[in-house]
């Protein structure tokens, strides 16, 4: 079967997080007042219970996710938060709070430098891209990203986040709907990601071959019950691996 399609984890796969220094939720905070400040000052002056019950909300629902595979969904948990401070339900939607948060490139993150010139040669090469992301954003939230960082040209058939698919990775469900929106087989297409369990097992389980980029050391591999297909340290790598995998994907 000939390879079709390239899909991609995002983050520490194309997207490097390794100059984000910050604690996340101090981060976070300026997202969350506006928010706050923008909706809920008419009803509740206090921000710090709006906070600990948005973080709790969220723990809980990564809690459950890693469990049920289920996906936890930032826009739903802000609602949830703002209704529980007595914005009365139904008045708001996800996507406008969203727009409240502001998402942006995270400062300090950035592409792995060999990304653009690699995923252009696949793009060159007749190849359809994808992206596929276990974030709690919705895809709309890290299209402002990964945006921002140069990256939507290279994805414009494909872009799909765990909170937009209902599920987290490894279930095969987040990697069908990626391959159907594509119009590939899972037998067309090869799926490149940092996780061992997510991207590896979950790939291989829906019927890609499965290649592991390393950014930093990985645990063991389950006793050798997850075994990647290949593993890479840069995309620079990859074309030669497909090569192995799929013979004749480009020309000689």
């Amino acid at each position: 079967m000939s390879l079709k399609a390239v899909l991609f984890d995002l983050d520490d796969t194309l997207l490097d997080w390794q100059g984000f220094k910050q604690d996340w939720q101090t981060y976070e905070e300026p997202m969350l007042r506006r928010v706050f400040d923008q909706l809920m000052t008419q009803w509740t002056s206090d921000f710090v219970a709006f906070v600990r019950d948005f973080r709790e909300r969220t723990r809980e629902a990564w809690r459950q996710g890693r469990g049920t595979l289920i996906a936890p969904n930032l826009g739903r948990i802000l609602v949830q938060s703002i209704e529980a401070q007595g914005v009365p339900a139904g008045q708001l939607s996800a996507e406008d709070v969203l727009k409240m948060y502001g998402w942006r490139a995270v400062p300090g993150t950035s592409l792995f430098p060999e990304v653009t010139a690699e995923l252009k040669r696949l793009r060159d090469h007749g190849l359809k891209l994808a992206i596929v992301t276990n974030a709690g954003q919705p895809m709309a939230v890290r299209d402002i990203e990964i945006g921002e960082h140069g990256l939507l040209p290279y994805f414009p058939e494909c872009r799909v986040s765990a909170a937009d698919a209902g599920y987290l990775k490894p279930h095969q469900a987040i990697f069908q709907r990626a391959l159907d929106q594509l119009g590939v087989k899972a037998s067309e297409a090869v799926f490149v990601g940092d996780n061992p369990v997510a991207d590896i097992a979950g790939a291989q389980a829906a019927g890609m071959y499965a290649v592991l980029r390393v950014t930093h050391p990985v645990p063991p591999m389950l006793s050798g019950l997850i075994v990647p297909d290949a593993a890479i340290n840069s995309l620079e790598e990859l074309p030669d691996v497909l090569d192995r995998l799929h013979p004749g994907w480009r020309p000689a």
